[in-house]
């Protein structure tokens, strides 16, 4: 790789054409651990099933911890680059494409990139410990490392770093102190009908309809039961009944995504969830209550208001070019704050903008901006992919500069 960005924007392009699912990162995990050796790294492989460490230690100092996640998503990939992933997974029966839609082989190459460059910096004491996390999506892959000793094994740090790149303009860096990333709540509900034959569904408790109306109900949880002051997503994911057109289920499932910034707004919304759940069940003559199961939470991320003071300092300083914003509450989910309270450290947690500059060019105001971002495919979208130059580069510099404000 070197440390030229040319050669490091190959190492994207490959990441992003080979993604790989949540604790199936291998081929990922192995590129990781070869350019950290390379580098000089001591290396650690399989923690948390396919994560990754690299440690460099150099004299007395303290231990600072930056973290990339690794995972890609279950997205068939339309973006139309020449590097663009073809590579599928069955789910559910149906195969359906892999892709990088949020940008998390952008983290890994970036600090793959600021691990070259800590490298051969000369200039600093300490300890690095480089976090190339699994499983992010969903929420399970910082939990994984912990539970297999990441602390204990590799050293508590005074800090955990990181970044997650955004359709804000390349050239801007988002930084919030305070709660930054929401809180994810997995929740799967379970009805239960009566199956029969689809020619007569007078004899049957059909739960696709069931499971329809409760679908429905759950849209006003936010609307008409949160006050507008607070903020809180209730979204529905998945719908699965069924097997074939003639025969009604005995059974739907679907799974929810909740996202909140308060522990009272949760509450509000799990008690509002089991009440709809029940009661539609009711209204449809269901013998069998609804299943209200969490599959997986984690709590939202809070930036350590003098740690992000001090990222904000060292980037104005060593980055003057920068546009450094206030991007507000981000109603998506990190698990990265699970390592910074296991550690009892301060966590700064930036956004790295990732759209294409030229795309802004004829903004003129705050308000074009705006509603160019807006018109932009999102995290997540198969259409999502960010632009290589400047964005790599920005956020090598800044995971760079960003260790650097602590270590000796």
């Amino acid at each position: 790789m070197g440390n030229s960005l040319e050669g490091l924007a190959d190492v994207y392009r490959d990441l992003h054409a080979h993604p790989e699912l949540a604790f199936n990162e291998r081929r990922t995990a192995g590129v990781v651990a070869e350019h950290l050796r390379a580098s000089g790294y001591d290396v650690t492989e399989g923690v948390g099933v396919t994560g990754v460490v690299g440690v460099l230690e150099r004299g007395e100092g303290p231990t600072v911890m930056l973290r990339a996640d690794m995972d890609a998503l279950p997205v068939t990939e339309q973006t139309g680059l020449p590097y663009a992933s073809t590579d599928t997974t069955v789910l559910n029966g149906s195969e359906v494409g892999v892709m990088h839609a949020c940008g998390h082989d952008m983290h890994t190459t970036a600090l793959l990139g600021a691990a070259a460059v800590l490298a051969t910096d000369t200039e600093w004491q300490g300890r690095l410990v480089l976090v190339f996390q699994p499983a992010e999506e969903g929420g399970r892959g910082a939990r994984a490392m912990l539970e297999d000793g990441l602390l204990d094994r590799f050293g508590t740090p005074v800090v955990v770093l990181g970044q997650h790149v955004a359709p804000l303009v390349a050239g801007a860096i988002g930084l919030r102190e305070g709660v930054a990333f929401a809180a994810s709540d997995s929740v799967r509900i379970t009805v239960h009908g009566k199956g029969g034959h689809g020619s007569r569904p007078e004899t049957t408790v059909d739960p696709v309809v069931l499971a329809s109306a409760i679908v429905m109900r759950l849209q006003t949880i936010v609307s008409r039961e949160i006050p507008a002051t607070a903020q809180a997503v209730v979204t529905v994911g998945t719908f699965n009944a069924g097997d074939a057109p003639n025969i009604i289920p005995a059974k739907a499932v679907l799974g929810l995504s909740i996202r909140t910034f308060d522990a009272e707004v949760l509450e509000k919304i799990y008690a509002a969830i089991r009440r709809i759940t029940k009661g539609e069940a009711e209204a449809a003559g269901a013998d069998q209550e609804p299943e209200v199961e969490v599959i997986n939470a984690f709590p939202a991320v809070t930036n350590d208001a003098a740690a992000i003071g001090r990222v904000r300092d060292a980037f104005a300083d060593a980055m003057p070019n920068i546009m450094l914003i206030d991007p507000g509450v981000i109603t998506g989910s990190e698990d990265v704050g699970l390592l910074a309270k296991a550690a009892e450290a301060p966590c700064a947690f930036w956004i790295l903008g990732g759209a294409d500059p030229a795309l802004f060019a004829e903004a003129k105001g705050v308000e074009d901006v705006t509603r160019i971002v807006a018109g932009l495919p999102s995290n997540h979208s198969p259409f999502y992919a960010p632009a290589i130059d400047p964005t790599l580069g920005i956020g090598v510099k800044a995971l760079h500069t960003a260790a650097r404000a602590w270590l000796a």
